[in-house]
């Protein structure tokens, strides 16, 4: 006999979680939420600085892109969760949100409910904010929001830098303007990371009427009569929900198991083997991301974080973390930044910095010997979209995942100005104390056509994925604007994936804020 459950939740990443701790707050309803990978027991889920060790294969599918056609044919690790948190446990912990903008098109995108100043309360509702509480951020939610426990004087001299070029300082990137470099806050608590596992499921996993099963990866949904009563596992094994299935699986997860499912294009489910059960060519579509370009420069001196690479340095930084919660374990190694503009009649800010406290930070990333810097860059608004789409009807088989980065050429132009003004920013005189030489690009490339090259050659994903079940109010959405597949009843997406067009930042803090929005429509519909 088949359980049942009253909201059966699909993937337990950043929304999942969000959802999972809402909706049980209603003591009548039962929820259950299935996450395929594992649980979050490893330190370094909870540490920090265990950020390095995570696209290098923990808690990660292992997936890479198709080779990329606009790029020389580029293959590009492409990091996606599999652990409870989802990319919350294994992020950098950046906490920004995006430009106002971005949500204000939203709604003129036929998106009614997700302007600016719609979505504000539901980024203050998460929050527990260690620096403010005032119309843009709150104290008191699950999520820790705080400022970074462990920065380094380099970090002075990036600021002074970008100031000599005329990029102005800013305290708070997700408060009342954008634009500027300084410290991001960082989804911490106490020295340690705030994921949605740890801020929103672990207070609440003693309520009897929420049930979290990680291990658990889903074979399909299921469909009766135009609308979903449940799930099958791999095992064979079918669970009911009384009133929703709910699909929180990301950006490439969610249009997968919608594709497994049967439910997306028609022609490409029957060319892998999969019955169509429902046509809705806009699963897995409009697909977008950040591309990654940066510069890495070899240090003076012990500038950065390098060296506790090595066993000694790093027991003897474990040490001190366990002393003072203080030290390079508790850098999230990624905590300086800022927003400018690459298109100066840009309606915001278009391109994003990330300062590295080092080299080699992440995989396929040069490491410098003798220690290093890195200051990566990406284009926020790219025109480029790409597909999500099965290899096969296996559903051990790996997506076959195309951001059909650069498609648009102004992408192409945008980024190439952006890692242009990340080199400037890294020659000028105020960290020249700390700088020995850029090494890469390196002082040879110098052209256009050069920089293009050595993109192709060690361009990276910024790790935001969007758009492949995308809202809005139009006949070819995947989803309206409460979020309701259309087509299907009783079935709902909730994480990156809605985004009509990703925001320009990372894109955590948005996912958590677009699954504390639908608990709320969710619980009205009820």
């Amino acid at each position: 006999m088949a359980e049942g459950f009253d909201f059966v939740i699909v993937g337990g990443g950043s929304a999942g979680c969000v959802l999972a701790a809402r909706l049980s707050e209603e003591a009548s309803a039962t929820v259950l939420l299935l996450e395929a990978g594992g649980t979050d027991r490893h330190p370094f889920y909870h540490l920090p600085a265990g950020f390095a060790k995570m696209t290098k294969g923990i808690g990660s599918w292992g997936w890479q892109t198709v080779p990329q056609r606009h790029m020389k044919d580029m293959v590009i690790r492409y990091t996606q969760a599999k652990v409870i948190g989802g990319g919350s446990a294994i992020n950098a912990q950046i906490y920004t949100r995006g430009n106002a903008l971005d949500y204000d098109e939203w709604r003129q995108m036929g998106c009614e409910g997700w302007s600016y100043e719609d979505v504000l309360p539901y980024f203050r509702k998460a929050e527990d904010n260690d620096s403010w509480d005032d119309r843009y951020h709150g104290r008191g939610g699950p999520l820790g929001v705080s400022r970074p426990a462990a920065p380094l004087p380099i970090c002075e001299a990036y600021f002074a830098a970008a100031g000599a070029l005329g990029i102005p300082r800013n305290l708070d990137m997700a408060g009342a303007r954008q634009d500027g470099v300084g410290y991001y806050q960082l989804t911490q608590r106490a020295a340690r990371r705030s994921s949605a596992a740890m801020a929103y499921l672990a207070p609440n996993r003693h309520r009897p009427n929420l049930t979290v099963r990680t291990g658990a990866q889903v074979r399909r949904l299921l469909v009766e009569g135009g609308r979903a009563v449940g799930v099958e596992m791999m095992d064979g094994a079918r669970i009911t929900a009384a009133q929703e299935v709910i699909l929180c699986s990301g950006a490439i997860g969610s249009p997968r198991m919608l594709m497994l499912s049967g439910i997306g294009p028609a022609d490409h489910l029957a060319e892998v083997g999969v019955k169509p059960v429902f046509d809705q060519p806009g699963v897995g579509s409009n697909f977008q991301d950040h591309l990654d370009l940066f510069v890495i420069c070899e240090v003076t001196g012990p500038h950065t974080y390098d060296r506790y690479a090595r066993p000694l340095w790093s027991a003897m930084a474990g040490l001190r973390y366990l002393a003072t919660r203080g030290g390079p374990v508790a850098s999230s190694l990624f905590e300086t930044g800022g927003f400018w503009y690459a298109d100066r009649d840009a309606r915001s800010p278009d391109i994003q910095f990330h300062l590295g406290l080092g080299s080699g930070i992440e995989a396929g990333v040069a490491a410098m010997p003798n220690g290093g810097v890195t200051l990566n860059s990406a284009y926020l608004r790219p025109r480029s979209r790409g597909t999500v789409r099965l290899a096969s009807a296996d559903p051990a088989a790996a997506p076959l995942i195309d951001p059909n980065y650069w498609q648009d050429p102004r992408d192409r132009e945008l980024s190439i100005e952006g890692l242009r003004m990340a080199r400037e920013i890294m020659a000028q005189a105020p960290l020249r104390p700390f700088v020995l030489a850029e090494r890469l690009p390196g002082p040879e490339v110098r052209t256009e056509a050069d920089l293009i090259d050595y993109a192709c050659r060690h361009a990276k994903t910024d790790h935001h994925p969007a758009g492949t079940c995308r809202m809005g109010a139009d006949p070819g959405a995947v989803v309206d604007p409460r979020l309701r597949f259309n087509g299907i009843a009783r079935l709902r997406v909730v994480d990156a994936s809605i985004m009509p067009a990703v925001v320009s930042s990372n894109t955590n803090a948005p996912t958590i804020m677009i699954a504390e929005k639908a608990a709320d429509m969710i619980r009205a519909d009820q």
